[in-house]
C-alpha cells in the first residue's frame, strides 16, 4: 500500500499518524499476519553501490561468505545505512514431510510443527540463590546437529513412538530458491549498498570499496567481488565538469578581456571573479546544509558563465576612467565602482529574482530544483561581492601605468583605436541604421517574438532528454504468468547472450525472480556499456589511434547509448512471448516506476479494465509507444482450495485450520524453530515442508488430515475440494477503486507530451461507459505539472525584474525599454531545439531560463 501526501505535509508527522491508525486496527487482523510495516520512501533508499561476488564455489557458500564476512565488514563503513543480498541461497535445516506417510499415520502437519517446537528451545528458570552466591537456571534442549532433528518424537501411536524419520526426513540445506543472478553468464551473489539518510555518497562509496578490499583479502582463492554500479562516478564527472568549465571559462573570459583591453593585468583581474565567485558559494552552501549533488553542481556549472560578468563591467568602467579620464587605479576604482555601481546592483538582482521563483515551485521538479535556484541566486550575489569588492582592490592594486598612458598621436585611447574603432564605427552605423527607422526595427522584433508561437508547437517536450549517455540501461523481461523460476532463468539466459553479442557491451548484470510480491516470472539485466571515450569519436580518442600508426581508429565502432539500446531492443524482439523493455535508468527518482508513460484506468470491474488496457497496449507502436505492458494479468494459475462449509461444519473443522495446514504443507513455515551450528555460532531457520513431489501433486495434498475441534482427525478432501483455476496476478486499487496501469516506452522520433495526447485521443474514442475514467500519473503527469509552473515562474520573474528596474529608473515606462527584449531570446532558442532535435525538457527550460 502507498500512501501519497501533499508536499506541503510534514512527511515525519504524516507518517506517525498513519502508525496511529494502524494500530487502531491491529486487533483485527488476523492471529497469523505479520505486524504491518510503515516506512518513508527516500531516495537514500536507493543502492549508492552494486558489488557482485562470484567464485569456483557452490552458491551456498558464496551466500554465506557474502553474509557473514563480506556484509559484517561493509556494514561497519560509516554512514552505510542497510545492505541487501539478492540471488543467494540462504542456508536452513528442512524437514520434508511426505504425504502418503502422514496420511498412513494420521498425523495432522501441525503435530509435526508443535514437536519441533517443544523439543528444540532452551528455556530460562529463573535464579537460585545460596547464601552470598546466584545462580541461574537454563534448560538446554536446542539441537546441535541438524540429522538429530530426525529423532525427535512427534507422537505415540499404538504404543510405537512416531518419528520424524518415520513420515519424512531432515536435512541441512537450503531454503527454496526464488530468484538468481549472474554476472556475464557466471552464478553470482550481489550485495546492494544503501547509504544512511543525510550520508555523503561520495564519502559513503570510499568507505565502502575500503572495506571492499580489505574483505578480499578474507574470502578463499578463487571467490573475488567485483563493483558494478557505483553512484559516486557520477558525482566525479560532474565535479570533473565544475573543474573544466572554471578553467575554461576562466581561459574564454580572460581571452576577452586581453582582447579588447590589451592589458595582461586586467585579464588576471577577471580570471580571479570566476574561482572566487564559485568557491565563496561552497560556503554559503554548507550554511544552508547543501550538499554537491547533481542538482547544485548543474547551477554552478551554469553560473560559471554569469559570475564573471558583473566583475567585467565594473572592471571596464575602471579601466575606462584609467584610459579616458587619466585617474589613478585607486581613485577610478573608487570612482568608477560607484559611478556604475547602482546599475550592476539592478542586473544583478534582476538575476537573483529569475532563479527564486524556481526554487518555489510546488512540484516534485520544484522540489527537487529548489537547492538549484538557491544556488544559482547565492552565486549570483556573491559576484556581485566580488565586483564590488575584489575587483577594485585587484585594480586599485594591479593596473599600472600602462594603462594610464597618455592618447595616441590621434588622440584615441589605446583601447579605442585600430581595429576596435573600426568596431565602434560599425555599431554606431547600425545604431544610427536603427533609429532612422524604428518602425521597421519594432515591427521586426514583434515577428521575431511572435515566431516564437509557430515554432513551440513544432518542438518535442519531454521530461528528461531521452539521448542521455550514462553508459548503463536496464532491461526487463516479463514471461507469461505461470512460468517457474527454472524456465525464466532459462529465458534471462538467452537474453543475457543476445545482449552481451551487441558491440559495445561491457558487463550484463542479471537477475531473474525476486520480483514484486515474489513472483518468478520477472528478470532484469543491468547492462554497462565501454567507456564513452571508447566507443563514441572524441580528439583523443582519434589521436590515441593515429599514435598507435590506427589513424582511423576514431572513426570506427562508434556507438551511442541509444544506438545501442536500439539495437538491442531489435535483437529482443525474436523473444514473441517475453514482454521484454529498454529503459534508461531514471535521472530523477519521482516515485513509482521507472516508465516513460504511466497511463491509469479506473473502474468497477477487471476484466473490462483489463480489455481496455490490453486495447491500448496493442495499438502501442501505431501510437509511437514501445515496450508497452500492462499491471493487470488475469492469467495466473492457480490451486484453490474451496472449503465446503457445510461439511466443515458437520466434521468440527474451521477452515482456519485447512488453511494452515495448507500452508505448512505447500508454503512452509519458516519460523518453525531455529537451529544454531555451533561451528560457526549461527543461527539458521528450521522449515517444514511437504516435499517437492507431493506440493507438486494436489490429489496428495487431499490425502492429508487436519484437525478437529472434538480432537479427531479429518482427510482434507473430505472437507474441501481442489480446482485449477485462473486469477489475476495483482489487484490494484487507487482511492478505493480498481485500477490498472500502460507502462511504455517513448519511440525514436516522438517525445511524451505528444504521445499523451495520442493516448487521451485514443481512450477518448474507445467511448468508456460511466463508472470509467484516465488519468496520467508519473513523469507525465510531472511534465504537465512542471511546465505550468515553470510558465509561473516566468511571469513572477518578469514582475520582479519589472519592479526592480522601475526603482532603479524610478520610472513606470522605461523598464518595458528592457523588459520586451527579454522575449526576442525565445525564438532563437526554440528554433536550435528543433534544428538539433532536441526536445523542450526540464534542462532546456532551465536554459531558456537562464537566458533572462
Amino acid at each position: 500500500m502507498i500512501v501519497t501526501f501533499n508536499l506541503n505535509r510534514d512527511i515525519d508527522t504524516a507518517a506517525q499518524d498513519v502508525r496511529d491508525r494502524v494500530a487502531t486496527i491491529l486487533r483485527d487482523l488476523p492471529e497469523d499476519a505479520t505486524v504491518p510495516l510503515i516506512s518513508k520512501f527516500d531516495n537514500d533508499q536507493q543502492p549508492v553501490l552494486t558489488v557482485a561476488m562470484s567464485g569456483d564455489r557452490p552458491l551456498r557458500e558464496l551466500t554465506e561468505l557474502a553474509d557473514k564476512v563480506v556484509k559484517v565488514r561493509l556494514e561497519r563503513s560509516a554512514g552505510v545505512g542497510e545492505i541487501r543480498i539478492v540471488g543467494g541461497l540462504e542456508r536452513a535445516v528442512n524437514v520434508w514431510v511426505e504425504a502418503d506417510r502422514l496420511s498412513a499415520y494420521q498425523l495432522p502437519v501441525t503435530a509435526v510443527r508443535d514437536a519441533i517446537l517443544r523439543q528444540n528451545t532452551d528455556a530460562a528458570g529463573g535464579n537460585v540463590t545460596q547464601g552470598p552466591r546466584e545462580e541461574t537456571i537454563r534448560t538446554i534442549g536446542r539441537l546441535a546437529d541438524p540429522r538429530s532433528f530426525d529423532d525427535l518424537a512427534i507422537a505415540s501411536i499404538g504404543g510405537a513412538t512416531v518419528r520424524v524419520r518415520d513420515i519424512g526426513r531432515a536435512e541441512d540445506g537450503t531454503k527454496e530458491q526464488r530468484s538468481t543472478a549472474r554476472l556475464n553468464g557466471v552464478p553470482t551473489v550481489i550485495l546492494e549498498v544503501r547509504r544512511q539518510s543525510g550520508a555523503n555518497t561520495v564519502a559513503v562509496i570510499d568507505g565502502v570499496k575500503s572495506a571492499i578490499a580489505a574483505a578480499s583479502g578474507e574470502l578463499p582463492a578463487g571467490v573475488g567481488l567485483t563493483v558494478i554500479q557505483d553512484q559516486s562516478r557520477f558525482i566525479h564527472a560532474a565535479l570533473h565538469e565544475i573543474n573544466t568549465h572554471l578553467i575554461l571559462g576562466s581561459i574564454l573570459a580572460s581571452l576577452v578581456v586581453l582582447a579588447f583591453m590589451r592589458s595582461w593585468r586586467t585579464t588576471v583581474i577577471a580570471a580571479v571573479a570566476i574561482p572566487a565567485s564559485v568557491i565563496s558559494t561552497f560556503g554559503m552552501m554548507g550554511a544552508l546544509n547543501f550538499t554537491l549533488n547533481s542538482v547544485t553542481m548543474l547551477a554552478l556549472v551554469l553560473m560559471v558563465g554569469i559570475v564573471i560578468d558583473d566583475a567585467i563591467v565594473v572592471l571596464e568602467n575602471i579601466f575606462r576612467f584609467v584610459e579616458e579620464k587619466g585617474m589613478s587605479p585607486i581613485e577610478a576604482a573608487r570612482e568608477a565602482t560607484a559611478d556604475i555601481g547602482l546599475a550592476v546592483m539592478a542586473t544583478t538582482f534582476s538575476l537573483v529574482v529569475i532563479f527564486i521563483p524556481v526554487s518555489f515551485m510546488s512540484s516534485i521538479s520544484g522540489r527537487f530544483l529548489f537547492q538549484f535556484g538557491i544556488t544559482a541566486a547565492v552565486a549570483v550575489l556573491v559576484s556581485l561581492l566580488v565586483s564590488f569588492s575584489l575587483t577594485p582592490m585587484m585594480s586599485a592594486r594591479l593596473l599600472g601605468s600602462e594603462a594610464a598612458r597618455a592618447p595616441g598621436a590621434a588622440g584615441v585611447p589605446r583601447s579605442r583605436g585600430g581595429f576596435y574603432r573600426w568596431i565602434d564605427a560599425g555599431y554606431e552605423r547600425v545604431l544610427s541604421l536603427a533609429m532612422r527607422h524604428r518602425g521597421t526595427v519594432a515591427l521586426l522584433s514583434l515577428g521575431v517574438i511572435l515566431s516564437a508561437i509557430p515554432l513551440y508547437g513544432t518542438i518535442r517536450q519531454d521530461y528528461l532528454p531521452a539521448n542521455a549517455d550514462e553508459g548503463e540501461f536496464f532491461v526487463t523481461a516479463s514471461a507469461p504468468q505461470g512460468t517457474s523460476l527454472a524456465k525464466m532463468d532459462e529465458i534471462l539466459r538467452a537474453i543475457e547472450q543476445e545482449i552481451r553479442a551487441v558491440p559495445g557491451v561491457r558487463l550484463v548484470l542479471s537477475t531473474a525472480g525476486g520480483g514484486f510480491i515474489g513472483a518468478v516470472n520477472d528478470g532484469r539485466a543491468y547492462v554497462q556499456l565501454l567507456p564513452h571515450g571508447e566507443r563514441v569519436f572524441s580528439l583523443s580518442r582519434m589521436f590515441r589511434g593515429f599514435f598507435r600508426g590506427d589513424p582511423g581508429a576514431g572513426f570506427r565502432g562508434n556507438r551511442s547509448q541509444l544506438e545501442v539500446m536500439q539495437e538491442v531492443r531489435g535483437r529482443l524482439r525474436k523473444f514473441s512471448d517475453v514482454r521484454v523493455a529498454v529503459r534508461n535508468i531514471a535521472g530523477f527518482n519521482i516515485g513509482g516506476g521507472n516508465f516513460d508513460v504511466d497511463f491509469v484506468l479506473r473502474g468497477p470491474e477487471l476484466h473490462a479494465l483489463s480489455n481496455y488496457a490490453e486495447r491500448l497496449r496493442a495499438r502501442g507502436e501505431s501510437l509511437g509507444l514501445i515496450d508497452a505492458d500492462t499491471t493487470l494479468k488475469l492469467d495466473k494459475p492457480e490451486l484453490r482450495v474451496q472449503v465446503d462449509r457445510a461439511r466443515a461444519a458437520d466434521l468440527r473443522v474451521d477452515p482456519e485450520r485447512v488453511g494452515t495446514a495448507v500452508r505448512l504443507l505447500v508454503g512452509g513455515d519458516e519460523e518453525v524453530s531455529r537451529f544454531r551450528d555451533p561451528s560457526v555460532n549461527e543461527d539458521y531457520d528450521v522449515q517444514l515442508r511437504l516435499r517437492e513431489e507431493d506440493r507438486a501433486d494436489p490429489d496428495a495434498i487431499g490425502r492429508l488430515y487436519v484437525p478437529g475441534d472434538g480432537g479427531g482427525l479429518v482427510r482434507l478432501d473430505s472437507v474441501a475440494g481442489i480446482e485449477r483455476v485462473q486469477s489475476a496476478s495483482r489487484i490494484d486499487r487507487l482511492d478505493r477503486q480498481r485500477e490498472v496501469r500502460l507502462r511504455a516506452s517513448i519511440a525514436p522520433g516522438y517525445a511524451l507530451a505528444d504521445r499523451l495526447a495520442a493516448l487521451r485521443t485514443e481512450v477518448a474514442g474507445m467511448n468508456l461507459p460511466p463508472g470509467y475514467t484516465t488519468s496520467i500519473s508519473g513523469r507525465g503527469r510531472e511534465l504537465e505539472r512542471t511546465f505550468d509552473e515553470f510558465v509561473w515562474a516566468f511571469g513572477l520573474s518578469i514582475v520582479f525584474m519589472y519592479m526592480i528596474l522601475a526603482s532603479q529608473f524610478e520610472n513606470l515606462v522605461h523598464p518595458f525599454t528592457i523588459l520586451l527584449s527579454l522575449p526576442l531570446s525565445v525564438p532563437f532558442a526554440l528554433l536550435s531545439l528543433r534544428l538539433s532535435g532536441n526536445t523542450l525538457n526540464l534542462y532546456s527550460a532551465l536554459g531558456i531560463l537562464v537566458l533572462f
